[in-house]
């Protein structure tokens, strides 16, 4: 998935298999941490930084966006 500048978006988008309310993840893909984010009726999950800081931003009861901090060791 890509955003309008045609760069890779961090927060994928993941499905859920109605009939066993199972989260379709492909564990090959999943070789660092990660998070899942539920709201709104979907969920999407991201990889963590390898150094830095995820903050989930809430409004009212809702997530409204995930802001990356990351930084390199000196």
């Amino acid at each position: 998935m890509q955003n309008e500048e045609g760069s890779e978006l961090r927060v994928k988008p993941l499905t859920v298999r109605e009939s066993s309310r199972l989260i379709d993840l492909n564990d090959r893909e999943q070789d660092k941490p990660f998070i899942i984010v539920a709201s709104h009726g979907s969920m999407k999950y991201a990889e963590l930084p390898h150094h830095g800081e995820t903050k989930v931003i809430t409004h009212q009861g809702q997530v409204k966006r995930i802001r990356f901090d990351e930084g390199e060791e000196f």
